[in-house]
């Protein structure tokens, strides 16, 4: 029997990551994944293969609707090749998850393929194809992620009722495509096949659309989006879901307690996600999991059973790839006798619709709610040459400062590339700038950048230049 000084169950961006830092950290390390290709949920069916779409969708809407603002004429009708869309996508992934693959071999860490499992503390299981073995390690890190979560009255079918994973790779673009959702996931997917011609309908339980972000972000998109023609069934609490050959109903109960229904062709459920700890056989090794099958983990990110951690989907917290990653950092740095740090406060939250919304920090609501004297600053998109120039004017930068020590508290996004945008504002907030720091900063002519560096002097004393 083979012994690791550790071993890393799922092989996602947490454990994959805390694999390489692990092995750089010079312990003898093993990896084991359920399925055939590494990278998990974010690879194979989750952030790349989204991106991958949301980018072509993205082309053919421009080259439809606005190419000719910039004198760029196609003679002819444009038109898509579904097919070719998925089968470009599946190349991304494929790559993606073969560099995974040059990863692992580059920094010797052995892969296993198969279900892993605790016989107990320190020996794992691996099934694959009726076959079982056994390896042992020191320490463990179950690092599984999640699955999508539904309601326990809708039976999703994988062909009418689908997932996000059946979205990435569906036959046709749905006439009437109803997403049961208003988050990150539903707003992704349900542009995609709008840009591509579908009617789409988001049914939400809450009275906005991406409720965990700033409520400026949710009043925004929603005008973006209405104006994308895109429709929304706001404060409607979804009762049934039910297909009758190619058709599929949605029942639901509206704020003023009224029943109605939503008839598409294809319904997306993307109500969240749950962890996906099942199978591991926990109770070999005494540790519980809560109703949406986490696990309980300290400071340290160590379970109950001392050798054994968890990391990303599994625990607490949001549900994101790089929040997964600095955890699995922060494990193997912990194994190594380190001191590592994670600032949650600082762990940023991007939609990558078109204009993308990101955040980090605290929100307006959530600073009122705690007592906090702030100030906001706020500049347009739309005030910037840069945008302008793209022709990507909707959404602004919001920053919210201390009111007295001016401490930058939370900055809020919309607009074109503010993805990447808010790794400025993460940058500031790990400095513990204020917003006169980042209003004293030079930001090269024309960017979007500016926005921030605006916002920034609307916060301090309204001192906004261009609006």
């Amino acid at each position: 029997m083979t012994t690791y000084d550790v071993a890393i169950i799922g092989s996602g961006p947490g454990g994959y990551v805390a694999a390489i830092r692990c092995a750089q950290l010079g312990m003898k390390t093993a990896i084991i994944e359920k399925y055939d290709t590494l990278g998990g949920t974010c690879l194979n069916v989750g952030c790349i293969p989204s991106k991958a779409l949301l980018d072509s969708s993205h082309h053919y809407e421009d080259a439809v609707k606005h190419f000719a603002d910039h004198g760029i004429e196609i003679p002819g009708e444009v038109t898509y090749n579904l097919e070719k869309m998925i089968a470009r996508k599946q190349g991304v992934v494929d790559t993606t998850t073969k560099g995974i693959d040059f990863l692992m071999d580059k920094n010797n860490i052995d892969v296993f393929h198969g279900m892993g499992s605790f016989k107990d503390a320190t020996h794992i299981q691996i099934e694959k194809d009726g076959n079982t073995e056994t390896i042992e390690a020191k320490n463990i890190i179950i690092a599984t992620g999640s699955k999508p979560s539904s309601l326990p009255f809708i039976n999703i079918d994988k062909e009418r009722i689908i997932t996000s994973t059946e979205a990435l790779t569906l036959k046709e673009v749905p006439k009437h495509m109803i997403v049961i959702g208003g988050g990150v996931i539903g707003l992704e997917l349900g542009q995609v096949y709008k840009r591509l011609g579908a009617e789409v309908t988001v049914v939400e339980y809450m009275d906005r659309i991406i409720p965990t972000m700033d409520s400026a972000q949710s009043k925004e998109m929603l005008k973006v989006f209405k104006k994308q023609k895109m429709k929304f069934a706001l404060s409607h609490g979804v009762t049934a879901v039910e297909r009758d050959g190619d058709q599929v109903v949605v029942k639901a109960t509206n704020k003023k307690g009224e029943d109605v229904s939503f008839t598409g062709d294809y319904v997306l459920v993307s109500v969240g996600r749950r962890a996906y700890t099942d199978g591991l056989n926990l109770d070999a090794v005494g540790i519980p999991t809560d109703d949406r099958g986490r696990v309980e983990v300290n400071e340290h990110l160590q379970t109950k059973v001392s050798n054994i951690y968890a990391i990303g989907d599994v625990i607490k917290g949001a549900m994101l790839a790089h929040k997964a990653e600095e955890e699995g950092v922060f494990v193997a740095e912990i194994l190594a006798g380190e001191k590592p740090h994670i600032d949650y406060n600082l762990i940023p939250g991007v939609v990558y619709t078109w204009p993308e919304v990101a955040s980090v920090g605290k929100t307006e609501e959530q600073l009122k709610e705690a007592g906090v004297a702030y100030k906001t600053g706020q500049f347009p998109m739309r005030a910037l040459g840069r945008s302008r120039a793209s022709g990507d004017i909707d959404g602004f930068v919001k920053i919210l400062a201390h009111k007295e020590t001016d401490e930058v508290l939370g900055v809020h996004m919309v607009g074109a590339r503010v993805a990447d945008l808010i790794a400025e504002a993460v940058t500031a907030m790990e400095f513990r700038a204020s917003a006169e720091d980042i209003a004293r900063m030079s930001h090269s002519h024309p960017t979007y950048a500016e926005a921030v560096k605006e916002a920034a002097l609307a916060a301090t004393e309204d001192r906004a230049l261009h609006v």
